[in-house]
């Protein structure tokens, strides 16, 4: 039997390398620990302000996108590795890797030349901050039962409505937003994929403090919010499915990067039982537990590199095209770093160190343990998820 070859090229090694030196080099020292990161709010937050001001100056931002829309026109591959690296070495995400990740790949897949060349170099500079306006507080893992609604006055979509669990909306400028414009259509129909500025009258926007003490979520409130008439992507009453193509990359594509961050956790995790005694008294080393624990977070985590590859594979052979295999990725990723959250409580004696009220965050175990519970939710729970791999992928019955 042929052995498998999974290495990548010399060409993309060498892009990682410089790639790792530059993450390194444009690193604070203080980023690198976990407490001196989080000691102060204002130091915290104008780094990452600054941060997607450094991607777009270093020539990573937009690595992969078309040079006439501002991008690098370098290939998915190098954005993949680039991805990893910044996994590996936990480098922030930005105020912008919403609209980079999600809102950017729609765009090229949907867009009008004329909003392409609008909106994507302005995304790439950073020039403008995009935050994702999907969830509801009556429409969560059911997003089709969204009610915000959008009525078309002489030239203008009139939008009403609430959003909830919109991360980084006290940060954007931007909003894409799914409206209902047919509330005679079914609830899968009728909806349309609208690009909202953050800065029109009646909009408002209220913080939400998760159990960390961070202050990333918020809630949105649209008041007759008035938009152009062509301020949607892809056809009227047709958003679910531009929706659809927004999730899947939300879901599986940058699963290689978020492998390597949750590879950096759990070497974390072994530097710690090795530093300090396990509530039991024993280093890891010494008991069988924590050992058969270690081992199989090893074997998913190593799953889940293999499967990242594949997914990237298969979808630089497809033309860049994304379907409902993406669930499988993140039913898998979301699964895997709860029960990894799990072992990183489990080390440390099940103690769990809260956010006060004016403080910034918990510590670095319990800051994962407490993210990992709403990662089987966001994108679509779990259950979503298996319903969608059934229906889509094995075409099991409803």
């Amino acid at each position: 039997m042929d052995k498998l070859d999974i290495k990548f090229s010399e060409e993309l090694e060498k892009y990682r390398n410089e790639a790792r030196e530059w993450l390194k080099s444009s690193l604070p020292e203080w980023w690198n620990n976990y407490a001196d990161r989080m000691i102060d709010k204002d130091r915290y937050n104008s780094f990452l302000k600054s941060w997607d001001k450094n991607l777009y100056e270093g020539g990573y931002s937009g690595i992969s996108w078309p040079t006439e829309y501002g991008g690098q026109g370098k290939s998915v591959l190098k954005e993949m590795v680039f991805e990893e690296e910044v996994g590996r070495l936990d480098a922030p995400r930005g105020h912008n890797f919403l609209g980079k990740i999600l809102l950017g790949p729609t765009l090229l897949a949907y867009g009008t030349e004329k909003q392409k060349k609008h909106f994507l170099p302005r995304l790439i500079k950073s020039e403008d901050i995009w935050c994702q306006g999907f969830s509801e507080p009556n429409a969560g893992s059911d997003l089709a039962a969204l009610q915000t609604k959008a009525e078309l006055e002489n030239d203008e979509w009139v939008i009403s409505g609430q959003k909830v669990w919109t991360t980084e909306a006290q940060n954007s400028n931007w909003c894409f937003v799914l409206a209902r414009t047919d509330s005679s259509a079914s609830k899968h129909k009728g909806i349309t994929y609208f690009l909202v500025p953050m800065d029109a009258e009646g909009v408002s926007i209220r913080p939400l403090r998760k159990i960390t003490g961070e202050k990333d979520f918020n809630e949105i409130f649209f008041d007759n919010v008035r938009v152009p008439k062509d301020n949607y992507i892809g056809g009227l009453n047709e958003g679910w499915k531009v929706a659809m193509t927004t999730l899947a990359f939300e879901r599986g594509i940058l699963a290689l990067g978020r492998q390597a961050r949750f590879q950096t956790e759990f070497e974390k995790a072994l530097e710690y039982v090795e530093e300090n005694k396990l509530a039991s008294g024993d280093h890891v080393k010494n008991n069988h537990y924590f050992r058969q624990k270690f081992a199989q977070s090893f074997i998913e985590l190593r799953v889940m590199r293999y499967h990242s590859l594949k997914t990237i594979s298969d979808y630089t052979n497809n033309d860049g095209k994304l379907g409902p295999e993406m669930s499988l990725q993140k039913l898998y990723w979301s699964e895997m770093r709860s029960r990894l959250g799990n072992l990183l409580m489990e080390v440390q004696g099940g103690n769990v160190y809260m956010a006060e009220e004016d403080s910034f965050s918990a510590d670095y175990f319990t800051n994962i343990y407490f993210t990992t519970r709403g990662e089987t939710i966001y994108a679509g729970t779990s259950q979503i998820q298996r319903n969608i791999i059934a229906e889509k992928v094995l075409n099991l019955p409803r």
